[in-house]
């Protein structure tokens, strides 16, 4: 891996040259495409016969920071830079500076002037706004990329590599990059897919809605509402989380994290079951965890919780995994039967926690799941959202 690094960075620094010497032409996407592919990074694509048939927007998924180094291998593009300053970086990853700093909407307004000119290379936004390892599910589309025009073209992207995960929470290009040349091989499909273009009298939030849930299909992925800015303040969160001095890890950024609300706020460490004082770390760690998952979810036997969280090594993705039905269980008739009985302050907190609960609504309360995933999604929610406002308390 060090030798392919330490090869690989002058072989880019070559490609790089010649990129930049060459015109934007066939002759040079596959010069430049061929050079790629000794770097490791080999670009496949599907249904090339769609590409470009009559848009001049591309909307594609975000996986890592060299997608539109990829699409523009392929078929020329440009893509604006959004954000961090204008110079010579911005320009060398392959960016398009507009000289535009204020809002979306001026932004959207440089765009429609861009497009205007038949001339210009067609544009490729990615909504998301964020990069996800495109295996789970697509951020919710941002609905100014749907108000340049009204005809779009999506792009679906899949990136695999060995060994390493693509695009790492919190990593920068650099990183990246630098994992691309370490790695054997990167491998990107690029999917084309038909034009959509909008409806009569459709509003462009119902337009981005409608083309994210054409490429959620097409992926194979959920299509979710969590937004760019709800992933950054989760990564705010568990950067906090990971300074605690009990903080299990591997929980993936798609699940909102409730372990400091289960802890009174995570300035406390739970409560470890004194029926395990000869037991190893990791089995005390994980019937430590069992007891947080517990005492949310009574009904749930603690085996079948116990043998998730070792799976999962995380309470809030055992949380949601019972919740949303993926882990089958037959409920306990007596749930309080097998749990240690509890400490005064805890009593408190509990009852505290059931009194949060039940506020949000008058329904009386019910083990049975919801048939809908929807309905299940929305009451974990409403769960969240109460231990939120019980831990702020």
């Amino acid at each position: 891996g060090l030798c392919l690094l330490v090869l690989r960075v002058f072989i880019g620094v070559h490609v790089f040259l010649v990129s930049c010497a060459l015109p934007d032409s066939v002759v040079r996407r596959f010069v430049v495409r061929v050079m790629c592919s000794v770097l490791g990074l080999l670009v496949r694509q599907s249904d090339p016969r769609l590409r470009g048939a009559g848009a001049r927007v591309f909307i594609a998924n975000h996986v890592t920071p060299f997608d539109h180094n990829v699409v523009s291998l392929l078929t020329s593009c440009n893509t604006p830079a959004l954000s961090g300053a204008p110079g010579f970086i911005c320009w060398s990853r392959g960016f398009m500076e507009l000289g535009v700093t204020g809002s979306r909407a001026e932004l959207v307004d440089s765009l429609k002037e861009y497009s205007a000119h038949q001339g210009n290379p067609p544009l490729l936004l990615f909504p998301e706004e964020a990069a996800t390892n495109g295996r789970a599910g697509l951020l919710r589309f941002s609905s100014w990329p749907f108000s340049i025009l009204d005809v779009v073209q999506p792009v679906a992207l899949q990136v695999r590599r060995p060994l390493v995960a693509v695009s790492v929470a919190d990593s920068s290009w650099i990183t990246e990059l630098l994992w691309t040349f370490f790695v054997p091989f990167t491998v990107y499909q690029v999917r084309w897919m038909p034009s959509v273009p909008r409806r009569a009298d459709e509003r462009s939030e119902d337009f981005a809605l409608r083309v994210q849930e054409l490429l959620a299909m097409e992926l194979g992925v959920v299509s979710t509402r969590i937004t760019a800015a709800d992933r950054t303040e989760h990564m705010k969160r568990l950067r906090h989380t990971s300074r605690l001095p009990f903080a299990p890890g591997g929980c993936p950024w798609g699940v909102l994290p409730m372990e400091p609300l289960l802890f009174g706020g995570g300035l406390t460490q739970p409560r470890v079951p004194p029926s395990l004082p000869g037991a190893a770390p990791e089995d005390v760690r994980v019937m430590a965890m069992a007891q947080q998952v517990k005492e949310v979810l009574p009904h749930v036997p603690l085996e079948v919780i116990r043998t998730d969280l070792v799976q999962t090594n995380c309470v809030d993705t055992t949380i949601a995994n019972l919740l949303e039905g993926r882990v089958p269980f037959f409920p306990e008739s007596k749930e309080a039967e097998d749990l240690p009985a509890p400490s005064t302050s805890q009593a408190a907190a509990a009852s505290g926690i059931q009194g949060s609960v039940a506020a949000p609504s008058s329904k009386p309360a019910t083990k049975q799941f919801a048939k809908s995933p929807v309905e299940r999604h929305l009451s974990l929610q409403e769960r969240k959202r109460a231990l939120y406002d019980y831990a702020r308390r």
